[in-house]
């Protein structure tokens, strides 16, 4: 079992996932995609995320837990800002149990991806967020997180992606 990382809630700490947590991480997507009533689109496995996590390790998670209870995770990884020079931590995924959410608990837990960011050396702490998520705005705006209005997401994916990779060789 990986080491707890206390919080400044005694009741709640912190951990990086291991191998052994990949259910209970594949859980917590299923539970954050029904959330965004986007339960159609998930599609990773056990085999894929242990496979990207553990074996490609092109991701990291923390797991929080409240009274010994796993409620909460976070999936993130490293981009690389060429501006700044340095790397970002940007996290793709945060989920907090409906039921435990009000009680600060995403707080520290961003807190602690911003103290890693710190240690780390980078220079950002960046994810996206639903527009109709209005309670998780307003949340993140109070910490300081700002809006990046001027920026438009793009993604290539599926077929699309595909015949975008077919184009090198054409």
């Amino acid at each position: 079992m990986s080491t707890l990382i206390n919080t400044r809630m005694s009741e709640f700490k912190l951990r990086f996932a291991e191998a052994s947590d990949i259910p209970l991480i594949l859980r917590f997507i299923k539970d954050l995609a029904a959330f965004e009533q986007m339960t159609n689109e998930v599609v990773a496995t056990e085999a894929i995320l242990y496979e990207s996590l553990f074996v490609r390790k092109v991701a990291e998670v923390i797991i929080g837990e409240y009274q010994g209870q796993p409620v909460s995770f976070g999936l993130f990884f490293h981009n690389f800002s060429t501006f700044l020079g340095k790397p970002g931590i940007y996290l793709e995924d945060l989920f907090v149990k409906p039921e435990l959410r009000g009680k600060g608990l995403g707080k520290l837990m961003l807190s602690f991806l911003a103290k890693l960011a710190v240690e780390r050396d980078c220079g950002r702490l960046e994810w996206w967020c639903l527009d109709w998520n209005e309670t998780s705005i307003r949340f993140y705006q109070k910490m300081g997180a700002v809006p990046m209005d001027e920026w438009t997401v793009f993604r290539v994916c599926d077929q699309a992606l595909l015949d975008l990779a077919g184009k090198f060789t054409e």
